[in-house]
């Protein structure tokens, strides 16, 4: 049985009333997001998360980029008043902001500012079985927000500079590319993620910039070596975050 929360170096994230825990994809995700060129700005800078769940990428996004203010959505109430509450408990609970919408609603309502980077971690079931429990059916599967609307909304709400991150199966790397190449987006870092050396690809982030033909850094990615369940990989992203 999971935890109820859990710890890391500058907050702890509640989790206990969510459908998707806290886990793998999102540390990675939310350590690995591109931020140096947000980073490097003083002011107005702005992050979208969409899907948070338990808002664990925004906290992650809070704590690497100081100055930044950062919106996290949700379709799941639930889930948006646990994001809230842990956005409250956090050190950054003035630059922290949960809502429960859709992305799709989101975008009529945008009218003042674009985002800097927009992140999410998708959900990724497309045709396999449904879970019987519906909030973490809605947290799983494309139903709701496939990756078409999810790569649309986000062209639409990113900056001209911005950048749109995410993390995927490894089986919608091409499909994902080439919605992104439609909607008018380049991918600029790519990663395959692996759980070991000799195992199959497992997921791929990528970070994405509004143009055609952009160039891309490509890098693998191993969680686990041979002789340890975390690698150094691993270990040297996550430094600031885990305990």
């Amino acid at each position: 049985m999971s935890t109820p929360s859990f710890r890391f170096k500058q907050f702890e994230v509640w989790h206990d009333r969510c459908a998707m825990k806290v886990g793998t994809d999102g540390v990675l995700l939310g350590a690995w997001c591109p931020v140096e060129e947000v980073r490097g700005q003083l002011s107005d800078v702005r992050i979208l998360d969409v899907g948070t769940g338990s808002g664990l990428i925004a906290l992650m996004l809070a704590q690497r980029c100081p100055q930044a203010q950062i919106d996290a959505i949700d379709i799941d109430p639930d889930a948006v008043l646990q994001a809230q509450e842990n956005f409250a408990r956090s050190p950054w609970s003035s630059r922290l902001h949960a809502q429960y919408i859709a992305l799709q609603n989101l975008k009529s309502e945008i009218i003042n500012h674009k985002y800097d980077t927009i992140v999410s971690n998708p959900p990724y079931f497309v045709d396999s079985l449904k879970n019987p429990d519906f909030q973490r059916q809605t947290a799983r599967h494309t139903d709701t927000l496939n990756y078409s609307e999810l790569v649309q909304g986000a062209a639409e709400l990113l900056s001209e500079t911005g950048i749109f991150a995410v993390i995927l199966p490894a089986e919608s790397e091409t499909e994902f590319l080439s919605l992104a190449q439609a909607a008018g987006l380049s991918p600029t870092r790519l990663t395959h993620v692996y759980s070991k050396p000799g195992k199959p690809m497992k997921r791929v982030l990528v970070a994405f910039k509004k143009g055609i033909g952009l160039p891309c850094e490509t890098t693998d990615f191993y969680i686990e070596s041979e002789t340890s369940p975390r690698s150094e990989q691993y270990q040297e992203l996550t430094r600031d975050f885990y305990l």
